[in-house]
């Protein structure tokens, strides 16, 4: 469409600025056109008139039907400023602005701006003091001031605006174009943008940004560390905050507008009224009372002295409801302190939550509500895709739980990593099921061989354990300490994975497959049994405790059966169990590396890979079955190393899982080799282990010596 100047020298008397939208009814409320300061417009001579149009956009020129031009000279964006042309259907005059945000991509390069109804262009209308038109009422239509249009919907009325632009001779090319423009997310709908009068928080106001990027910096802990970032980056660009909502329901606004001067206005001594009146009644006595009831003795409008009031309709943005939840909250329970360790929410509230508490706070308290913030991704499907009822890939979490169970959901949360966007799928529940048993069967091992242990009478002291006891225990030292920092840091998949390997690998891999025998065959009261108990009571009190987190039922069921110590208070739940500690004799806090039993077996452990390959090719060849069936046999040729293996024989054949041990030192061979033989002696009925003794006691001769005593004792 064009526009005439008017009043414009240097210019022939039958000129016109070539401008477009995007939205007809939006120009009853035009007051400018917008041009780049530094694109350069062609003045044109054209059987339409002389038009101005953008030199990089002289191509659109035949789609108007303009076929032919002579072209009368080149002018700059910035002395296009200030000229003066008339509005069509003359309601006013509008006027030449400049903005960066002009395109030179499409349309003409003159741009049709309406402060009222659009963010860039209510930013160019502060910048040029321009009037803020808004001729359309809160339901989308055009009031009284819009002439011939008044009382139609907006988008109602664009086919009328563009037949009257058309027979105004102004429209030059009416066209289809396909561009973004934002929706309503429930009904999806387009949206209309209309300047209305709202409160504001004033984010400048006493240096309060300046203050909360301070305190972004120094006093909070943005979990991950990225947050800090994103977080300075959005309160150092906001604008002022709109604090008014117009809505039915909500938390009202207590204003007060006069029914004289028609000023809206805020009282401290209304606003205490009110607190005082919310705090027997709630809030919608904002609604429900008559205005007469909030207003002080002898009252009158501060404006005109005016005596009538009506109440302002206005609520409360939503945000600052929510943001205030730590002064509703943490102020008012003596058991919970402010600021608070941990606000967590999606990674989009470093434009929402945690930006709306922290305004608030640092306006209230000068300090932040919560020491740290840590933010997540979102919920998506295996595809990648955002959970969506109309794609129907939703998974409700009733399914979940009807057929794996409240904990996977729980573990699947725990073991991804938050900081993406998470994904989810019954593929991926069924495979977080399998390592969940393997926690679960863990757990329900140790316990099968605790039925009769009692902590408090059981219990071998620490230099009475195994080696392979201290061993596994170290290993929890270890774990606690991962673990433990894991949390700490909010890493849970990382805590997921440390205890879910401790279960896997150290556990069922080495550990306890090691000492079923003992726990098996040995005398019930025995202290190579009651060693094993001790060490796997130790390993479950910690484990089931650090596995509650997550697996909160699975630890609680855990923790009903787990032997109690009578010495120590009892708990009435898992969950109010103090965090484990580690045991610096467990530990062997203060010793050396190399000195630690870690390193005393943990030589002889990494030897398992290479004992097993050995035992699976005798296997193989036919020359035995079980492992327990063998005899495995080390060789090195380091004296230093020989006296070494030497002291651990009587724990080898538990670490192999063989039948017997035996020591050689080879002064011409290879630092350290693995042979397997057939074990001596017969097979023992009761322990399938191969001894010399077997046969031996006539009462019972098919059983091994060790086992003889342990039925007598």
């Amino acid at each position: 469409m064009k526009f005439k100047l008017e009043e414009a020298k240097n210019f022939l008397p039958d000129t016109y600025l070539a401008i477009w939208t995007t939205t007809p009814w939006t120009m009853l409320a035009n007051v400018a056109v917008a041009a780049h300061p530094d694109f350069a417009y062609s003045y044109i001579k054209t059987e339409k008139g002389n038009l101005i149009v953008a030199s990089l956009r002289l191509a659109v020129l035949p789609a108007m039907g303009i076929s032919k031009f002579s072209l009368i000279r080149e002018i700059r964006g910035r002395d296009l400023e200030g000229l003066l042309y008339a509005r069509p259907f003359g309601l006013r005059k509008g006027k030449v602005v400049l903005a960066e945000y002009v395109s030179g991509e499409e349309g003409t390069g003159l741009v049709h701006t309406a402060p009222g109804h659009g963010q860039e262009d209510y930013l160019t209308g502060i910048k040029y003091k321009l009037d803020m038109v808004m001729p359309v009422d809160e339901k989308g239509n055009f009031d009284t001031s819009a002439g011939e249009f008044k009382g139609l919907n907006v988008y109602a009325a664009n086919k009328g605006i563009v037949e009257k632009l058309r027979a105004l001779d102004l429209l030059l090319l009416e066209d289809k174009l396909r561009h973004s423009y934002p929706f309503c997310w429930r009904c999806r709908h387009p949206l209309i943008f209309r300047a209305t009068k709202q409160w504001f928080l004033n984010i400048d106001q006493s240096g309060l940004r300046q203050r909360l990027l301070a305190a972004i910096d120094r006093e909070i802990e943005w979990i991950p560390p990225e947050g800090r970032e994103r977080i300075s980056a959005m309160v150092a660009s906001r604008p002022d905050w709109c604090l008014s909502r117009q809505r039915y329901w909500g938390v009202p606004i207590p204003a007060l507008i006069c029914g004289l001067c028609r000023e809206e206005f805020l009282s401290p001594e209304v606003m205490d009224n009110f607190a005082r009146i919310v705090a027997d009644e709630g809030s919608d006595s904002w609604f429900i009372r008559e205005v007469t009831d909030f207003l002080p003795a002898d009252f009158s409008c501060p404006a005109c002295k005016g005596k009538k009031f009506s109440k302002g309709a206005d609520i409360l943005d939503v945000w600052f409801d929510s943001g205030v939840s730590h002064q509703a909250v943490l102020k008012k329970r003596k058991d919970l302190e402010l600021p608070c360790a941990l606000y967590l929410e999606g990674s989009d509230q470093h434009r929402g939550w945690f930006q709306s508490s922290l305004i608030q706070a640092m306006c209230i308290d000068g300090r932040p509500p919560f020491k740290s913030a840590l933010t997540h991704g979102h919920v998506v499907d295996a595809q990648g895709r955002k959970m969506s009822k109309s794609l129907g890939n939703v998974i409700p979490p009733q399914e979940i739980i009807k057929d794996f169970g409240a904990d996977i959901i729980r573990l699947w949360a725990a073991s991804s990593d938050y900081k993406e966007d998470i994904r989810i799928s019954p593929l991926i529940l069924s495979r977080l099921s399998e390592a969940y048993r393997k926690i679960r069967n863990t757990a329900r091992f140790i316990l099968s061989n605790l039925y009769d242990f009692r902590p408090g009478n059981d219990r071998v002291g620490y230099d009475d354990l195994k080696k392979i006891d201290k061993w596994i225990l170290f290993k929890l030292s270890e774990l606690l300490e991962t673990a433990g920092k894991a949390y700490d840091n909010f890493e849970f998949n990382r805590a997921y994975k440390e205890i879910y390997d401790f279960c896997n690998e150290e556990l069922s891999m080495y550990y306890l497959d090691m000492v079923k025998g003992r726990l098996y065959t040995s005398a019930a009261d025995s202290r190579q049994r009651r060693s094993a108990q001790t060490a796997i009571f130790e390993v479950l009190d910690c484990l089931v405790r650090m596995m509650a987190p997550v697996l909160a039922f699975t630890a609680e069921e855990v923790w009903k059966h787990l032997p109690k110590d009578e010495k120590e208070p009892l708990a009435s739940t898992v969950h109010l169990l103090p965090w484990p500690r580690i045991n610096p004799v467990f530990s062997q806090s203060g010793l050396a590396p190399q000195d630690n039993i870690n390193a005393e077996l943990g030589a002889v452990i990494s030897l398992i890979p290479d004992a097993a390959k050995a035992l699976e090719e005798k296997r193989s060849a036919g020359q035995i079955g079980s492992s327990f069936d063998a005899k495995i046999k080390l060789l090195t040729n380091s004296q230093v190393r020989y006296t070494f293996l030497a002291s651990l024989k009587a724990d080898l054949c538990e670490i192999f899982k063989v039948s017997q041990a035996q020591i050689e030192h080879a002064p011409g061979g290879k630092d350290i080799a693995i042979e397997v033989d057939k074990a001596d002696g017969a097979k023992c009925a009761r322990c399938w282990n191969y001894a010399d003794s077997v046969g031996v006691d006539n009462e019972h001769p098919l059983i091994c010596r060790s086992c003889v005593e342990a039925l007598r004792r």
